[in-house]
């Protein structure tokens, strides 16, 4: 997952970065279609079709606009690739972190040492696949004090990122988690716009506007179903009143996305 979103902004730009990897809410719907076998409502296609048309424009209008600008740093195809496949590891991080939590007694701390264990396992194999190993060797950096303190800030800053996500996947869902993400991506794309004194097309900023509208609307034509087949309990919530409405709806929206959890 992070691989791929680094990737990704390696080979498009920043600004770029929400449309590339949009797709995350398109493939939570594919996998809970296809996995989980659940029926897709005409309302859900129709957000699906919003995001992906969204998606589509913004590789238009940034292929126009790499033409127009020799400045531009162009479209890149690797870029596009790198950024379904970091939308669709993003979906299936999301949806298995939901689903080991439990395994792991809901403790946040020991999913990040399980995981960053794996990565570093991960790693010593690709280093030698890729040929880095005589990059390493010869690196002129290891003495120096401001490499090793970028490299420390950064794995500080992806701790932070790492327990922060599962915690917000842990108290609500994939779901959630995966819209807030799109929604970080559109407040991203303005940002770096301003940063960079980036130009855009009216019709660029009109596939973000598709992308975050269609994720939006997503959601609440899946929360409307959920409480629609709750019936009035989700309204009422019994005795508990909308507290247990909530609570109900939340648990519902668990299942909904990630099917089962299995028992430790």
């Amino acid at each position: 997952m992070i691989t791929f979103n680094n990737l990704t902004l390696k080979f498009l730009g920043v600004a770029f970065y929400n449309v590339g990897r949009s797709l995350t809410t398109v493939f939570n719907v594919v996998f809970s279609y296809a996995v989980l076998g659940q029926t897709l409502s005409v309302q859900v296609i129709t957000c699906c079709a919003i995001i992906v048309s969204g998606f589509l424009l913004g590789i238009k209008e940034e292929h126009s606009s790499s033409t127009d600008d020799q400045s531009h740093a162009g479209l890149s195809v690797s870029g596009i690739v790198c950024g379904i496949l970091a939308s669709l590891s993003v979906a299936l991080y999301a949806i298995y972190t939901k689903r080991v939590l439990p395994i792991v007694d809901s403790n946040i701390w020991r999913l990040q040492f399980y995981n960053n264990l794996n990565a570093l396992l991960l790693l010593i194999p690709l280093v030698l696949i890729m040929g880095e190993v005589g990059t390493l060797r010869s690196f002129r950096f290891w003495n120096n004090p401001m490499f090793w303190g970028l490299i420390v800030t950064a794995g500080v800053f992806g701790i932070a990122i790492g327990y922060v996500t599962a915690l917000q996947i842990q108290v609500t869902s994939p779901l959630t988690h995966n819209v807030s993400g799109t929604a970080k991506a559109g407040a991203q794309t303005v940002l770096a716009c301003a940063v960079f004194s980036e130009t855009k097309s009216g019709w660029w900023w009109l596939s973000n506007a598709m992308v975050l509208a269609g994720s939006s609307a997503y959601t609440y034509v899946r929360m409307s179903e959920m409480k629609k087949s709750n019936g009035n309990g989700v309204g009422n919530g019994g005795a508990g009143g909308g507290k247990e409405g909530k609570k109900t709806l939340l648990v519902m929206e668990q299942d909904s996305e990630e099917g089962p959890v299995p028992k430790p």
